[in-house]
């Protein structure tokens, strides 16, 4: 190749990922624009709550969202305080973002303690925007010792945004903090680092750029949790894989004296395990567009682009500044040519993972067996871990002015007040409808909605539409579309807790009596729907991964058995990593539980990710066997690639650990089992039981490949 291709190349590919890199730099504003935390846009198309949630707008004129205010005085509110609180719901009607024409004036409690109204927010405007404005007003025009708080499913979303508001700046910074610490560290070296650095930040843009233009033209959803994961998952890889490059590279300078030999070798060396490890990963998570959550298909999309990004800027970008930095890169510890590989010096040589493998060859059958029984132990906790779903109010860590004020609206209203179950069916069923409701155990009360009544519905009784207003007001007529009716039914727990779910399910169930096309929504309808939908899909997705993984290993190892114990490995891995998190977060932390998808999610990252390792490992012992021998070659591998994999491992898992600063219980959770899990296959299974398996069963773990038949 000329010399001058071969300057032009690294140039060009180093111009194209600074432009990536300005232009998805720009995009990290827009992020957190196109990112919705409304639950009900991440259900499934075939859901009930779905198909209430797009009737609704049909029977109220716009698509709304329920905010409710609960004013409390322990004293008793005054008619003065009633009559400042009215004039302040007036006030707030205004507010662009609110639903004025749908406003109820405040409905005071029978202890007269507390008074509450509805404020239904458009969703075409972003409801937390409007529910901080409406917060600002409040602080601002303090009622005299009266409390107020703004909660509903508008003031939870506003709260669960609020968590999410430091994703871009504390989330991203403590990542890169962390690596940049664990890289210098490892390499000793000023240079090296944050050339790697600038390797990852670059992928990441890059991903931001597509990511951000893509949830701009609605083609996928993306939610706040998505973009953190997409953060960390983009950093961790891309210097996962950048470490594997640098390390070949690092051999191929001591064997070649020019940095172009050295950067082809390095690249040949390093093209099949990344471009394996990436491409696993990447299978791994589109198998989430198997699943009917909106969430978890959006996730599958979003994080593979980000991966592909990460292998991408591993083997060009990359490379490309390696060869421009050449042995200065690794200052003041530079490879030269022709000096001993400290890395391929032998079992018999001194440091951490010659003396590993010097225990392996000798007590391999130990060394497999105490390790698979350690992990068996550690897996009996898995059978305590709770994921059958969490109220929304307990999604946000910490403070809470939303999950305080549902506190305050149950001591005196019914619990679901602001949160009705909505049920919509036929016109000439409706007190058929109305009487099933309110013969339902945990119903307080039943409405339907009418545009002649001034807050918009109507209380229906088993003598049927009830007066509102004074002696002799009309009643109205309900609110028709294409023959069906809406009603609303209050419920005596809070829409986000157990006892309304369970009676969400009841009334399911008995309306189905009435007419089968009746259908049940609404905030408490879209927990039940969402829990249900993803207990499903981890039922569903779990062993087709596993199917796809374990097909790629087969097909990159020329071998069936070596796969399967692969797989069987991480597996236990993944087991005894639910069944520490279950005693963490059982008994040190006291969650509440965690949500149906938080297993799904682990599993997707923990097996993807760890089977990487396994990559790593068994793509270099097999070069190594081919060359020594297997047992052998077992050896070489592990001493070879110990350190590189074991630095990759702890990156890995302080770039998850990272998402634990943000108040969220679902990435707190996630944050844990991931970095937990990353090192424990790291340091257990990778190091130990893996080689010791390998290297007790000799050549036969090629089966039924060639090299099970070599001496």
């Amino acid at each position: 190749m000329p010399t001058w291709l071969r300057v032009l190349i690294p140039v060009v590919l180093i111009l194209v990922w600074f432009g990536l890199f300005g232009a998805g730099g720009s995009s990290f504003g827009k992020i957190s624009q196109v990112a919705t935390n409304d639950q009900a846009q991440q259900l499934p198309a075939s859901a009930d709550a779905t198909e209430v949630k797009a009737l609704q707008a049909e029977f109220r004129g716009s698509d709304t969202l329920p905010g409710v205010l609960v004013y409390q005085k322990d004293a008793g509110l005054t008619e003065a305080d009633q009559a400042e609180i009215n004039g302040q719901v007036a006030e707030l009607a205004a507010i662009d973002g609110v639903v004025s024409d749908s406003v109820s004036p405040a409905i005071l409690a029978d202890d007269g303690k507390a008074a509450e109204a509805f404020l239904p927010l458009d969703n075409a405007v972003k409801p937390s925007d409007t529910v901080g404005e409406i917060r600002d007003y409040l602080a601002a025009h303090p009622i005299s010792g009266v409390d107020v708080y703004v909660t509903g499913p508008a003031g939870l979303i506003a709260d669960l945004s609020g968590a999410f508001a430091g994703i871009d700046g504390i989330l991203l910074l403590t990542a890169l903090a962390a690596v940049l610490v664990i890289l210098v560290i490892v390499y000793r070296s000023p240079l090296l680092p944050l050339i790697v650095l600038g390797t990852s930040l670059a992928a990441l843009c890059a991903s931001v750029l597509v990511v951000v233009a893509l949830a701009g033209a609605d083609v996928l959803i993306l939610t706040g949790q998505t973009q953190g994961i997409l953060f960390i998952l983009v950093i961790g890889a891309a210097t996962d894989y950048s470490l594997l490059y640098v390390s070949r590279y690092r051999e191929a300078l001591r064997d070649h004296e020019r940095k172009w030999d050295a950067t082809w070798v390095a690249l040949r060396g390093s093209l099949e395990p990344i471009l394996a490890s990436g491409g696993t990963v990447i299978a791994g998570l589109l198998c989430l567009l198997l699943s009917d959550l909106n969430s978890n298909k959006a996730l599958g999309p979003v994080s593979a682009i980000g991966i592909a990004f990460a292998v991408l800027a591993a083997l060009t970008l990359l490379p490309a500044l390696l060869l421009w930095a050449g042995r200065t890169a690794f200052w003041p510890l530079r490879p030269a040519f022709g000096s001993a590989h400290p890395s391929l010096a032998g079992t018999d040589a001194r440091g951490l993972w010659p003396a590993v493998a010097r225990l392996v060859s000798r007590r391999a059958r130990l060394v497999w067996i105490a390790s698979t029984l350690l992990l068996l132990v550690a897996s009996i906790g898995a059978l305590q871990f709770k994921a059958d779903g969490v109220p929304q109010s307990d999604f946000v860590l910490g403070a809470s002015e939303a999950r305080d004020g549902q506190g305050v609206l149950a001591e005196h209203f019914p619990g679901g007040s602001g949160t009705p179950a909505v049920v919509i069916g036929p016109e000439n069923e409706l007190q058929a409808m109305a009487d099933v409701i309110l013969g339902t155990a945990g119903v307080d009360s039943v409405a339907v909605v009418s545009e002649d009544s001034v807050s918009g519905t109507l209380p229906v009784t088993a003598e049927g539409l009830q007066p509102v207003g004074p002696p002799g007001t009309s009643v109205g007529e309900p609110t028709v579309v294409d023959g069906r009716v809406m009603l609303q039914a209050t419920l005596d727990g809070a829409g986000d807790s157990p006892e309304a779910e369970a009676t969400v399910r009841e009334l399911r169930t008995g309306l189905a009596d009435v007419d089968a096309g009746v259908l049940v929504g609404g905030t408490t309808a879209i927990a039940v729907d969402t829990n249900d939908t993803a207990i499903h899909d981890r039922t569903l997705i779990i062993p087709i991964i596993l199917g796809v993984i374990l097909l790629i290993l087969m097909l990159l190892l020329r071998s069936i058995l070596a796969p399967v114990l692969l797989v069987l490995t991480v597996v236990l891995s993944f087991a005894a990593t639910l069944g520490v998190s279950a005693w963490v977060f059982n008994g040190l932390f006291q969650f509440p539980g965690a949500d149906p998808s938080v297993p799904l999610y682990g599993f997707v990252f923990l097996v993807a990710l760890g089977i990487d390792y396994n990559i790593f490992l068994m793509t270099r012992v097999r070069e190594e066997s081919i060359s020594h021998g297997t047992r052998p070659g077992i050896l070489r591998g592990l001493v070879v690639t110990g350190g590189v994999i074991t630095s990759a491992g702890v990156v890995l898992a302080a770039t998850f650990a990272a998402l634990g600063v943000l108040p969220i219980l679902f990435l707190a959770q996630i944050s844990f089992i991931v970095a937990f899990g990353v090192l424990l296959d790291t340091f257990l299974v990778r190091s130990l039981l893996v080689p010791a398996l390998a290297y007790d069963i000799g050549p036969a773990i090629w089966w039924p490949g060639k090299l099970a038949r070599r001496p």
